[in-house]
């Protein structure tokens, strides 16, 4: 949680707000891979790509 919070504390200091939807699309692209690697819809997933 330390990192989360360095995080957007540095976002909010130098105004970096730009930085919030990448990082979250990141780690919905993250999430995706992990979570869909051993599933049945694996295939489907790796269409995208």
């Amino acid at each position: 949680m330390d990192f989360l919070k360095d995080l957007w504390m540095f976002m909010k200091e130098r105004k970096k707000f730009w930085l919030a939807p990448v990082i979250f699309v990141l780690l919905l692209l993250g999430l995706l891979i992990v979570f869909g690697g051993g599933s049945a819809i694996a295939p489907f997933i790796y269409t995208l790509f």
